[in-house]
C-alpha cells in the first residue's frame, strides 16, 4: 500500500526448517551433518542461478557483522560461524541462512506493506527445500523447530515500521499492549532483543501453531494496516499542535548532521530519523528515499570499516561524521 510507504518500510517473510533424522545445530553429531546440511541447500538453490554463497568461516568478523548491519544475516549466525552458511540473491531480497537455531532459515523482504508479495517469492524456494530434503514435519505439530514459538507454518511475518508520531505523542504502550492482545510481539530495529532505536519498530506474530499461512499474513496485515492510520493521523496532530517544536528539532538534527565533526552511531541513527520524520511532514526533501535508508547501516561500524581505515573509535566517529555530512548534502535538502 503505497500511501503507507514512509510508515511501513519493509515487509518480510521468514520460514524456519530443519532436516529430519539431525540434531539441532548446537547437538549436531558432527562437522558432517553441517556440511550435508549446506551442501543440500546450496544444490537446491542453484536451480535458482540468482544467489551468492558465503561460508561464514571464509568471512573475517567485521565482514560478517556488517551483513548482520544490513539486515542480510543474525547474531546467531555469527555465532555458528564455524559451521554456518549464507545464500543471498543478487538483489538481496532472499536470503537462506544455514546452521543458524534452526538448520535452514529462509526468508524475502520487500520495501514497503505487502507481506504477500514476500511470501509468494519465498513460497518458491521453500516448495524446491520440502521437495528435495526430508524436512522435519509432525502431523499435528507442523514443522519442527529448535524454538516452541516457530512450530506449525514456521512462518515469521513482520514489518518494520516507522512510528516517530506514535513514539513522540507517547502511544507506543498502549500499541505494545494491543499487539500483546492480538497474538503479536514488538522489538528494535534488529529484531530480538534489540532497541528501539530512530523510531523503527519490528512487528510480527508471536506464534504460528494452528495457524495457515494466509492467516497469520492477514492477522499481522490488519493491525498494521490500523498501525499506518493511527501514525498517519498523529503526525497531522503534531503539526497542527506543534509545528515549530518539530520544525526545530528536524532542522537542527538536519543541520548536525551537515557540520558535526564526530559522530557516534546511536546519535546518527536518531539524527536520520529526524531527518526522515522532517521529510514526511513536508520541512525536508531527501530526494532518493532507499539511498537515504541505507545510510543507517553504511554509517555503522562494520560498514565503515569495510570502506574505510581507521584504528580506533574517536577516529571512527569523525570518519562516520564526515561521511554521512557528504551523503546529507546529496540526498536531502532543505523545503
Amino acid at each position: 500500500m503505497e500511501i503507507f510507504d514512509s510508515i511501513a518500510i519493509t515487509s518480510r517473510i521468514r520460514l524456519a526448517r530443519n532436516v529430519e533424522g539431525l540434531n539441532f545445530f548446537t547437538k549436531l553429531q558432527s562437522d558432517i551433518d553441517a556440511q550435508y546440511i549446506t551442501g543440500s541447500v546450496m544444490r537446491t538453490l542453484e536451480k535458482f542461478d540468482s544467489f551468492n554463497f558465503f561460508s561464514l568461516k571464509d568471512l573475517s568478523l567485521n565482514e560478517c557483522n556488517a551483513l548482520f548491519e544490513q539486515h542480510l544475516i543474525s547474531k546467531e549466525l555469527i555465532e555458528n560461524k564455524d559451521i554456518s552458511s549464507v545464500a543471498i540473491s543478487e538483489d538481496e531480497k532472499i536470503i537462506v541462512m544455514i546452521n543458524e537455531e534452526d538448520h535452514i532459515r529462509e526468508q524475502c523482504l520487500e520495501q514497503g506493506f505487502n507481506l504477500y508479495k514476500p511470501y509468494r517469492r519465498i513460497n518458491e524456494i521453500d516448495d524446491e527445500i520440502l521437495a528435495s530434503m526430508p524436512i522435519a514435519f509432525d502431523r499435528d505439530l507442523g514443522f519442527i523447530t529448535a524454538s516452541p514459538s516457530n512450530l506449525g507454518t514456521g512462518m515469521r511475518a513482520s514489518v518494520m515500521c516507522f512510528l516517530p508520531a506514535c513514539q513522540l505523542s507517547g502511544n507506543m504502550e498502549d500499541i505494545l499492549q494491543r499487539a500483546k492482545d492480538s497474538g503479536l510481539t514488538v522489538r528494535g530495529i534488529y529484531g530480538e532483543g534489540s532497541k528501539a532505536l530512530g523510531h523503527f519498530y519490528q512487528i510480527s506474530n508471536q506464534g504460528s501453531l494452528g495457524m495457515s499461512e494466509d492467516e497469520i499474513i492477514d492477522k499481522v496485515s490488519e493491525f498494521i494496516y490500523a498501525l499506518c492510520q493511527q501514525e498517519r493521523d498523529l503526525r497531522e496532530v503534531l503539526l497542527e499542535k506543534n509545528y515549530d517544536l518539530y520544525k526545530d528539532k528536524c532542522l537542527r538534527a538536519y543541520g548536525t548532521l551537515l557540520y558535526s565533526h564526530i559522530l557516534e552511531e546511536e546519535e546518527m541513527i536518531e539524527l536520520l530519523s529526524l531527518v526522515k520524520l522532517g521529510s514526511v511532514l513536508g520541512f525536508l526533501d531527501i530526494t532518493n528515499e532507499q539511498k537515504f535508508q541505507k545510510l543507517y547501516y553504511q554509517g555503522m561500524s562494520a560498514n565503515l570499516k569495510e570502506v574505510f581505515d581507521f584504528s580506533d573509535k574517536k577516529e571512527e566517529n569523525i570518519v562516520r561524521a564526515e561521511y554521512i555530512s557528504t551523503k546529507i548534502k546529496e540526498l536531502t535538502k532543505e523545503v
